[in-house]
C-alpha cells in the first residue's frame, strides 16, 4: 500500500474538494460536518497502534480519489462531449490537427 501522507493534509484536500462540489455553501452541507466531526473523533491517541485512525484515513484517501475523479471527469466531458454535428474543421482542431488549404481560396 502507498503511503497516505499526513491526515490534516488530507484532511484540507477532501474539504477543499467538497468546497469545489458544494460551491460557497460547503459548509452547510452534512458531508462538510461529517468529516469534520469523524476526524475530530479519531484524533491520534497516546495508543502505539491507533488502527481506527489509520482505517479513517485509509477511507478519506479513498473519498478524496473518488472526488477528485468525479470532477476531473466531468471537466473532461464538458469539453469533449458530442455537441452535434460538428464541422470538419471543429473536429481537426480538437485532435490538434489543421486541414489543408486549397488553392484557389476554396476552403
Amino acid at each position: 500500500m502507498a503511503a497516505l501522507g499526513a491526515p490534516l493534509r488530507t484532511l484540507r484536500a477532501l474539504l477543499r474538494e467538497l468546497r469545489h462540489a458544494a460551491g460557497r455553501s460547503y459548509r452547510d452541507s452534512p458531508a462538510y460536518r461529517h468529516v469534520l466531526s469523524a476526524f475530530r473523533e479519531h484524533r491520534v491517541t497516546s495508543e502505539k497502534l491507533c488502527r481506527a485512525q489509520q482505517e479513517l484515513h485509509f477511507q478519506a484517501a479513498t473519498y478524496l480519489c473518488l472526488l477528485r475523479s468525479v470532477r476531473e471527469h466531468e471537466a473532461l466531458h464538458r469539453e469533449y462531449h458530442g455537441k452535434g454535428e460538428r464541422s470538419p474543421q471543429e473536429v481537426a482542431g480538437l485532435v490538434g490537427f489543421r486541414l489543408p488549404q486549397q488553392p484557389g481560396g476554396k476552403g
